[in-house]
């Protein structure tokens, strides 16, 4: 059985899509068994969802470099 803190990242990993098949099956068999990680994965699936139809604007590389700039001649 794995540990509460790897079932975390596990569980963070299969958020992103990197979990294995293998990862996934350990997961579930730690979820099934431990209560405060099935909660845990409820609530990282909801968050997961939620950020998905915010569908949040993030800026480009070139906008990040010019706002860097912009701050440097700020200071």
């Amino acid at each position: 059985m794995i540990s509460c803190e790897e079932a975390a990242t596990i569980c963070s990993k299969t958020q992103y899509k990197e979990a294995s098949f293998i990862e996934k099956m350990r997961l579930s068999f730690h979820i099934f068994i431990c209560k405060t990680c099935s909660k845990f994965s409820k609530n990282n699936k909801h968050l997961s969802s939620l950020c998905e139809k915010a569908k949040l604007h993030t800026l480009t590389e070139a906008e990040k470099v010019e706002m860097k700039e912009n701050i440097k001649s700020e200071i």
